[in-house]
Formats: structure tokens, C-alpha cells, sequence
């Protein structure tokens, strides 16, 4: 959270939502990797596209996005959540252009440009073979069938949650400023499926939590969930994400490459002062702390020796690995 909280601007933030249809949900379901990728893409390349249109903001923006594949339920709801700075840089990158306060872009717009280049992009994932289908979707692997089978999806209105509070009821209200930013990362970025305190009880033959049905439209409905216990264990599996793949990504402004030279350029614009941090953090005399997970090696407790700031050279250096004989 140090690191991100270096990233964020004095300005509003927005959160918005990009969500699958149920169609599309059950292709991701065989195809995760494939598909959760594409959904990142697309819905990144909506916003940097409609954000640069010059008869919208005309600007280059910058967001930071994280995947979320599970509904209240535990059941298969993959959609991404976006946290947008409200501004870019201008197309000649000298001055800063502020969106509407309270408003970033249309939701319309935002949807139907969403679904197109999803679905451009789940043919052409299609066209390369990248996509397999079993069960009752295995005629999709043929193209007729496939292309057949998306027809409808062009047609319907594609799930898109913007701040439009006066447009929508629905809509996520504006983050405010960095703070409630920096309390959103810290709540949500490293989630799994369920937490534990919506564990009611659990035994080998059922497992009950809490849930809330967002079919609901004043509020949503709280409700208990009963499940057998190889029901809840294969649901929750659902989420697990393939090997080595990211959930949190950043793009445009905010992508990795040049970060750290867009934000300079954005803070110098609006007149911010950086405070320099301290190279050498203060040296204490306060007990270690300790780390609640085993260490994996001797199963012992694993005790934190030093804390260093981002680019800064760890002073410490880890024991020789033993290599086998």
C-alpha cells in the first residue's frame, strides 16, 4: 500500500465496474486465463479510447484495475473493478484536463464500445485456436456455431457501473480524494472468494455464510447460504486464479513502463510539493515483528528483519541456499 499510496494525485477518483454477461461467463469458465485477460484489455482500452476522444475529455488517462470473479454466492461472476484518477494529460502532455466534478464518462458510450472490442477479441482469441469448450458448448468450437452463439450478446446492453448518480441507481458514487482510494486497495485488492467473517458454521457435511442477493433492488437481501461441503469447496475453487497470473494491473498513465515520469509530470502541472523522503529510514529499537504464516522450509516462526523503501538496496543479505548433491 506504501507504494501505491506514492502513486495517487490530489484529484477525484472514480470507481467503475466492468462486468460479463452470464454467455460470456460460462466460455471463461473453460478459458480463464484467455478470457480474463481479454476482459483486462478490453475494458482498459474502452476507457483510454472515449477518454481521448476529443468531443470527450481528450486527454490520456491512467487506471489501475482488479479482477474479481465471484458474485455473494461464490457462483462464477467474473468482472473488473477500476479506480480512475478524474483527468489525464492533454494530448500535448503540458497541461492537465479535469473531468466534470462528479462525472467521468457516459455509461452508454462506455458499454457499447466495451462489448465490441470484447467480443472482436474473443473471435480473434477464437480464430488462433486459444479457446476450448466442453460439455454443451463443445459444438462452439466450430466458428459458424461460435459466431452464432455471440449474436445475441451484440444486441443487449453490456454491464457497465460508472459515476452517473443522477443518471443511475446503480451507479458507484465518485471515490473522493486519494484517502478513500488507498482505503478501497486495502480492503479489496487481495481478497479471495469469501472472507471469514461471513462463515456462519462448518462440518463435513455443510457449510452455511452469509450472502446478499443483489437481484434485490432496495439494498439487496441478506440471507443465510446453506451448501454441502464439496459444493462450497467447488465453488470457492472456481476462483483460483491460473498460475502466474496478475489480478491487478495498470494501464495507460499508471502502466508500469512510465509510471513514475507521469506522475512527476501530473503533480509539477498542479503545483503539488513532494515532500523528499528520508533515504535512510530511522533505526529503532522496537521488537521484531513477526509473520503469522510458518516458515515453509522448517515450519518455524518467521521473524521481519528489515524494511526498506521502494528502489532502496536491502542491507541484509538472505543465507546460501543449499544445493542437493
Amino acid at each position: 500500500m506504501a507504494a501505491r499510496a506514492e502513486d495517487l494525485l490530489p484529484v477525484e477518483y472514480f470507481h467503475m465496474v466492468f462486468t460479463l454477461p452470464a454467455e460470456i461467463a460460462r466460455i471463461a469458465y473453460w478459458n480463464k486465463r484467455s478470457v480474463y485477460g481479454l476482459l483486462f484489455k478490453a475494458s482498459a482500452q474502452t476507457v483510454l479510447t472515449i477518454a481521448a476522444d476529443p468531443k470527450r475529455m481528450d486527454a490520456r488517462v491512467g487506471m489501475t484495475s482488479v479482477l474479481h470473479t465471484w458474485g455473494s454466492a461464490l457462483t462464477h461472476h467474473p468482472h473488473i473493478h477500476m479506480i480512475v484518477p478524474g483527468g489525464g494529460l492533454s494530448p500535448s502532455g503540458n497541461r492537465w484536463v479535469a473531468c466534470k466534478p462528479g462525472f467521468f464518462l457516459h455509461v452508454r458510450v462506455l458499454s457499447r464500445l466495451f462489448r465490441r472490442l470484447f467480443i472482436e477479441g474473443l473471435l480473434a482469441l477464437h480464430r488462433s485456436g486459444e479457446l476450448v469448450f466442453f460439455g454443451d458448448l463443445a459444438e462452439l468450437s466450430e466458428p459458424q456455431a461460435f459466431t452464432t452463439y455471440l449474436a445475441p450478446l451484440r444486441k443487449i446492453e453490456w454491464v457497465v457501473v460508472a459515476p452517473e448518480a443522477r443518471l443511475r441507481h446503480d451507479a458507484k458514487p465518485p471515490f473522493g480524494g486519494p484517502e478513500a482510494v488507498i482505503a478501497y486497495l486495502s480492503r479489496y485488492t487481495h481478497r479471495v472468494a469469501i472472507s471469514n467473517s461471513r462463515l456462519i458454521s462448518a462440518d463435513a457435511n455443510t457449510v452455511a455464510f452469509r450472502w446478499k442477493d443483489y437481484r434485490v433492488k432496495s439494498g439487496g437481501k441478506r440471507a443465510v447460504m446453506r451448501l454441502s461441503t464439496s459444493e462450497f469447496i467447488r465453488r470457492f475453487l472456481i476462483h483460483v486464479l491460473p498460475d502466474r497470473f496478475h489480478r491487478i494491473r495498470h494501464y495507460g498513465l499508471l502502466a508500469s513502463s512510465g509510471r513514475k515520469a507521469n506522475i512527476a509530470k501530473v503533480r509539477a502541472l498542479l503545483g503539488v510539493q513532494i515532500a523528499e523522503q528520508n533515504s535512510n529510514p530511522p533505526v529503532t529499537n522496537a521488537i521484531p515483528l513477526t509473520l503469522r504464516e510458518p516458515c515453509p522450509g522448517c515450519g518455524g516462526q518467521m521473524r521481519i528483519i528489515e524494511t526498506f523503501l521502494r528502489g532502496q538496496k536491502p542491507q541484509s543479505r538472505a543465507p546460501p541456499r543449499k544445493v542437493a548433491a
